[in-house]
């Protein structure tokens, strides 16, 4: 497997759709303001996190069980920024949406700039043919309040192509999260 330059991750965001939508380099200020950068990099893309997101909430004493979820363990909060209480927890999604080529697999990493702040970014690899809007996992691990910038970038994902093409892909298996348009609970 090899890393992916700027040069195939603009091409695959232009010609077939991988990134929508795509911005052609790094962003770090807007009118005078300065961002979380997000935008086409070196060897990787900067997502954004959208303006939804969905913070852990213990006020129906609900157990976090992955097979028998429970959407009441969130508070729904929509805007410019969310505060993530200390030690907790929060789903988002990304404004991108992505079409992942089948010879392809990435891998999701925070961004320095959060990460020296305590939150941890966390994103299970896109595998060859999956689609769509990510759900991303990030945690306060500090025992202060964090603040999330929506619209500004999250976390950069990075682009392998393998030697050779996959058996099974994604789609072929009909993954459970193959599409997704909003932030996606587990499901088993």
């Amino acid at each position: 497997m090899s890393l992916r330059s700027d040069r195939w991750i603009r091409q695959m965001a232009k010609q077939h759709k991988m990134i929508e939508p795509f911005v052609d380099g790094q962003v770090r200020e807007e009118n005078g303001r300065r961002l979380v950068s997000y935008g086409l990099s070196s060897y990787g893309y900067d997502l954004r996190v959208a303006e939804e997101f969905k913070v852990f909430t213990n006020v129906y004493n609900a157990v976090v069980d992955p097979k028998n979820f429970r959407a009441d363990a969130f508070v729904d909060i929509r805007g410019s920024s969310c505060i993530i209480p200390p030690n907790s927890f929060a789903l988002a999604k990304s404004v991108e949406y992505f079409r992942i080529p089948r010879n392809v697999l990435t891998l999701c990493i925070g961004k320095s700039t959060y990460a020296r702040c305590g939150i941890i970014v966390n994103v299970t690899p896109f595998e060859p043919e999956w689609e769509g809007f990510v759900t991303l996992e990030i945690s306060n691990t500090t025992p202060l309040p964090a603040k999330i910038y929506a619209g500004e970038g999250l976390a950069q994902v990075l682009f392998f192509m393998a030697d050779e093409t996959c058996e099974t892909s994604y789609a072929d298996r009909k993954g459970k999260y193959m599409k997704q348009m909003e932030i996606t609970y587990p499901t088993i």
